[in-house]
């Protein structure tokens, strides 16, 4: 196989012509599969060769290497192979015995494949993905370094399938995150909404920059914590590590914010290192919030996500990494409670205001990054606003962020001053006394200009609803002053 582009574009062109695909996303959880089951075949072959212990869970009729294999003259093909997949393949990986004392690595297969299911109909088709993807010889570094190339191309295509775009966060954000939280080897990294894996795998990246190995690369590959709600995601971040090196991914498919209420988390479920883009926008019921304190209960998932995060960082030596979006900053109400909470007991040292498109063409909803010490309280807080890169009004799919557009911040980050530009403050440094005088409102150092774009009607309709809500906010919050005012008269 020649090229990334040449990949996507034949296994498009190969099943296109399956009635049983609907859109890039299905095909996309297809291919996700088949590639999963390709990944593990090579890695327990792997795992048997350097672990004498090592036992296989997966029967070996349903092997990679014996069901898959299309160099054989006589293996399964067309309408034999579908059905195959069907009702042999996937029933007994759904409900796999797994042994009492198996290890993670052994497990995962079933919980990959508990909510995850074959769509395509053509046998014939199904065997030429499987020949696409045999065409890749994991042996061979070269090899497996394009492969790891065409699967992050695969992730960046969910930014354009629909709701699956929500798995994806641009790489130089969790790049440039992963950065920044003073990353050390032995520490426990976790992504409580962890999509497709693309904070843990920049942090691996991170920690493996400088080509580690021996004990500290065994260290590195029990590392990383994740736990996502959703099928296809849960599977193509269970790869994704598998793919980067990462033998032990503690990988939960599960809701982060119902397994338990968040103050019966011990220590020893807490982490060293937190770096998450929780979902936001969205509305969780009844049951989920009876496990978050009552006066701080928000049926808006990004806050309910900041407070399990207060909750599961270690004491003291923690640190975080969170996306929140612009409704965090200037919210009132029990968004209110949450950040008195946060800087009552962490430091809050740096706010960083990102661009509004750095996540289109999914959202334009307008994103921040807050970074945030177990070792509070919070004496002052940093603001720093990211401007678009010169030759940018937006960015987009064919001009997405890149690291370089952080650069100006990667230097001003140790060699901190306060920057204006036209009279706005593009970097200053307040004190918890100013906020909280300002009601813990944290919308500074934010956009002075405005921009005339011209704006797709979905886009733009998204845009004037968000920004109605953010003026109703502010609008409530000071009719909620006034009101107070009124009353102590």
């Amino acid at each position: 196989m020649s090229s990334i582009s040449s990949f996507i574009k034949s296994f498009r062109n190969k099943t296109r012509t399956d009635s049983g695909l609907n859109g890039d996303a299905q095909r996309i959880e297809q291919l996700a599969w088949m590639l999963f089951l390709k990944i593990y075949n090579d890695k327990e072959e792997e795992w048997a060769l350097t672990d004498d212990k090592y036992v296989s869970l997966v029967p070996e009729k349903l092997k990679w290497s014996n069901w898959a294999d299309t160099s054989k003259e006589k293996g399964l093909k067309g309408d034999e192979l579908l059905n195959f997949v069907n009702n042999e393949l996937f029933p007994t990986l759904q409900k796999l015995d797994i042994p009492a004392g198996s290890s993670k690595k052994q497990t995962i297969i079933r919980d990959v494949f508990e909510d995850i299911h074959n769509y395509m109909k053509d046998g014939t088709v199904l065997w030429d993905v499987l020949d696409l993807i045999n065409s890749f010889n994991f042996s061979d570094p070269k090899e497996i370094h394009i492969f790891g190339s065409i699967y992050e191309s695969i992730l960046r295509e969910l930014q354009n399938a629909g709701s699956s775009g929500e798995f994806y966060t641009p790489r130089a954000i969790t790049d440039f995150m992963s950065a920044h939280v003073d990353l050390k080897v032995g520490d426990n990294v976790a992504d409580f909404a962890c999509g497709t894996g693309g904070f843990l795998n920049s942090a691996r990246k991170f920690l493996d920059k400088d080509g580690i190995s021996g004990k500290d690369l065994e260290i590195i590959s029990q590392s990383f914590f994740g736990i996502e709600k959703k099928p296809l995601p849960y599977l193509l971040c269970v790869t994704n590590l598998l793919l980067n090196g990462v033998d032990e991914p503690k990988i939960y498919h599960d809701n982060s914010l119902l397994i338990k209420n968040v103050y019966n988390y011990g220590q020893d479920e807490s982490f060293d290192v937190i770096l998450m883009n929780p979902p936001y926008g969205g509305s969780e019921n009844d049951i989920v919030l009876q496990n978050f304190p009552t006066d701080m209960r928000s049926k808006e998932t990004a806050d309910l996500f900041i407070i399990l995060i207060m909750n599961r960082l270690k004491k003291k030596t923690g640190r975080a990494a969170v996306i929140i979006p612009d409704g965090f900053l200037f919210g009132t109400g029990n968004k209110v409670e949450i950040k008195k909470a946060l800087y009552r007991d962490f430091n809050v040292h740096t706010i960083v205001r990102l661009p509004t498109s750095v996540f289109a063409p999914y959202t334009s909803i307008a994103t921040n990054i807050i970074f945030f010490n177990a070792d509070g309280p919070t004496k002052e807080t940093w603001f720093y606003r990211v401007d678009m890169p010169d030759g940018y009004k937006n960015f987009s799919k064919t001009k997405p962020m890149k690291l370089e557009h952080l650069d100006e911040l990667d230097k001003w980050w140790n060699n901190r001053q306060e920057i204006s530009e036209d009279g706005f403050f593009k970097a200053k440094k307040y004190s918890t006394e100013d906020i909280a005088a300002n009601d813990y409102n944290l919308d500074l150092c934010g956009y002075p200009h405005d921009v005339e774009d011209v704006l797709a009607p979905d886009v733009l309709i998204k845009h004037y609803l968000e920004e109605r809500k953010k003026q109703e906010q502010i609008i409530d919050n000071t009719l909620a002053k006034i009101m107070a005012l009124i009353e102590d008269k």
